[in-house]
């Protein structure tokens, strides 16, 4: 009984092992695993990236993307870019939104905090007509629902280590893996090889060149560096309370071990005469 329940363990940790190489519907390379500032259960965004990242959406990402779920008025938000409510509000008038007046008239005004980013296009017919028929994905939400698969034993490894940053390793490598074709491999019309999409054959076309975006802080301005730059900010995009949320978690932890210590005494001293 022993030795078979043993035999099924082993074909099922080969069989999860050998699968990539068979049962992978469509081809992706592994990102590189990347070092970041919110990682693991004590990390926290660096308010310097965020902002870096956010200068490269506004200045890149915003012509083709949304950001439909983010606020103006979260610029400011404790934990984030570290903008001041002025600083939001400024960004947000160089913004036009439409609206209605009194009257119920569509107008356009200049943003408030409390508007959401508007999106680069009218509606998603419009999106996919300027992009060769392939609407861009928002970005509110893209570092918590793009990732890739660490396979086994990683994953095992990653409950333990709390290793939640598939999202920016993913977005970070796309938009630095643009690379010519290899020898032998013909694209779509309109696509561009991109070593770590899924089939290496993505809709957009480069987005970043080094040099493209100037950095006020002195960091390096290079695809590398703003891959992760506007990966860091999408994920704060994704996640705003990520600080509050490890904050609080430890502050449980650390009442649920007193408790369960001031619980362990005091079944002691109640049942002590029982003994």
């Amino acid at each position: 009984m022993q030795r078979t329940f043993f035999a099924a363990v082993l074909a099922a940790t080969l069989a999860a092992t050998a699968l990539p190489a068979s049962a992978q519907l469509i081809e992706q390379v592994t990102p590189p695993k990347l070092k970041w500032s919110f990682a693991g259960p004590f990390g926290r965004y660096d308010q310097g990236q965020l902002q870096r990242g956010f200068k490269i959406y506004r200045e890149v990402c915003a012509n083709c993307h949304s950001l439909e779920m983010v606020a103006f008025r979260n610029l400011a938000d404790p934990g984030g870019p570290g903008f001041t409510e002025a600083q939001a509000e400024a960004v947000a008038a160089e913004y036009k939104i439409k609206d209605l007046d009194d009257q119920g008239n569509q107008i356009e005004r200049a943003g408030r905090p409390a508007d959401y980013f508007p999106a680069p296009f009218a509606n998603e017919l419009a999106a996919k007509a300027a992009n060769g028929g392939t609407a861009p994905p928002d970005m509110s939400t893209l570092a918590k629902a793009r990732g890739y698969q660490r396979g086994f034993p990683w994953f095992v490894f990653d409950m333990v280590t709390q290793f939640q940053e598939q999202g920016p390793d993913y977005i970070a490598a796309i938009v630095d893996g643009f690379k010519e074709a290899p020898k032998g491999v013909t694209l779509p019309p309109g696509a561009h090889y991109n070593e770590y999409f899924p089939g290496h054959a993505i809709a957009m076309p480069p987005p970043l060149q080094p040099g493209q975006v100037t950095y006020d802080d002195g960091s390096p301005q290079t695809i590398e560096q703003y891959s992760k730059d506007v990966a860091a900010f999408l994920m704060w995009a994704a996640e705003p309370h990520l600080d509050a949320r490890k904050r609080i978690g430890f502050q449980v932890m650390i009442f649920l071990l007193v408790f369960a210590g001031l619980m362990y005494f005091t079944k002691k001293k109640v049942w002590s005469d029982a003994h």
